[in-house]
């Protein structure tokens, strides 16, 4: 790979020798080729000229870089301890070559995710595995938050892109609805509950009911539901999370209403799913900043979670 043309001259003092670029790449190019010859060819340029230039960086050292004899050019230890600093000097260059390019290229760039930890769990995987089949170069980060913080740190431009529960809008964003579908009840085995097809906020009476916390929006609206039904259930456990909630469920400490994609992740090995005669909508929103550059492959990222959604969108 070609280097980047270096100034033409090193930073000097009046105590430093005006060793330039030109030196340093001449005398690189004789130790890697191994002698002025090849170091020429190298170099694209004629043999005295690199013998001139590699004796002018001498004279101006004070000291030799080679021991010459009839055919031959052998380093001093001086001249090896210098091409080991050279060689870490040209070796960040190239880094900095590398980024520059890779920047040009959209595979390369990282992708930053904000997410409920609901959908990182119960979503994303699939999305991601989808979304990576087709860029296997590009690099992604998923970040679980919960609300109201996921919505304060994409307020704040800090990743690519969010996916929240929240409709309302979120300062310096815009956002897109990408699937709706319908909370569901969530049931140990064994429940009696289990043999009807669909539950009604009567068939709650006086069981045992896991909520979510009592900040919670859905909580909320389940709580509002069950108290204009006149539905009295047995409040003894409440977690913030949806994951939690179908935990203790499966452990039998009660039933419980989530959403249905964390409901259908956890399936099976002692829970079971069963539809609400109430529809309780469940959005998943995509949160686009405003003041934050474009990535070039959050589209993607995006059609890829509207595909893994599409299953549970048919089991509406």
């Amino acid at each position: 790979m070609s280097k980047p043309s270096p100034p033409s001259a090193l930073p000097s003092s009046p105590s430093t020798p005006p060793i330039s670029h030109r030196h340093i790449e001449v005398f690189r190019a004789v130790m890697t080729a191994g002698s002025v010859t090849k170091a020429a060819q190298a170099l694209f340029t004629s043999q005295p000229t690199v013998s001139r230039e590699l004796a002018r960086m001498e004279s101006l050292l004070g000291y030799p870089l080679f021991d010459r004899g009839p055919g031959r050019l052998r380093p001093t230890a001086r001249a090896l301890a210098l091409f080991d600093e050279v060689q870490r000097a040209y070796h960040g260059l190239d880094q900095v070559v590398a980024r520059a390019l890779a920047l040009g290229r959209a595979e390369d760039e990282g992708l930053r995710v904000l997410t409920l930890p609901a959908l990182a769990h119960a979503l994303l995987p699939a999305a991601s595995a989808d979304w990576l089949a087709s860029h296997p170069q590009a690099q992604l980060t998923l970040t679980p938050q919960e609300s109201p913080l996921l919505e304060e740190w994409m307020a704040a431009q800090r990743f690519d892109l969010g996916l929240s529960e929240v409709s309302a809008t979120v300062p310096g964003t815009r956002s897109e609805t990408l699937v709706e579908l319908d909370e569901v009840c969530v049931l140990p085995a064994g429940h009696p509950l289990l043999a009807r097809a669909v539950l009604t906020p009567q068939d709650f009476e006086g069981e045992r009911f896991v909520s979510l916390s009592a900040e919670d929006p859905y909580r909320r609206q389940f709580d509002a539901i069950f108290a204009a039904a006149g539905v009295r259930r047995r409040l003894q456990v409440e977690t913030h999370s949806a994951i939690a909630v179908c935990a203790l469920v499966q452990q039998g400490l009660g039933i419980a209403l989530v959403n249905p994609l964390t409901a259908r992740a956890c399936e099976g090995d002692g829970l079971h799913v069963r539809p609400f005669s109430v529809s309780v909508p469940f959005r998943i929103q995509a949160l686009w900043p405003l003041h934050r550059p474009a990535h070039a492959l959050a589209e993607d990222f995006i059609a890829a979670v509207k595909r893994a959604a599409a299953p549970q969108a048919k089991r509406r």
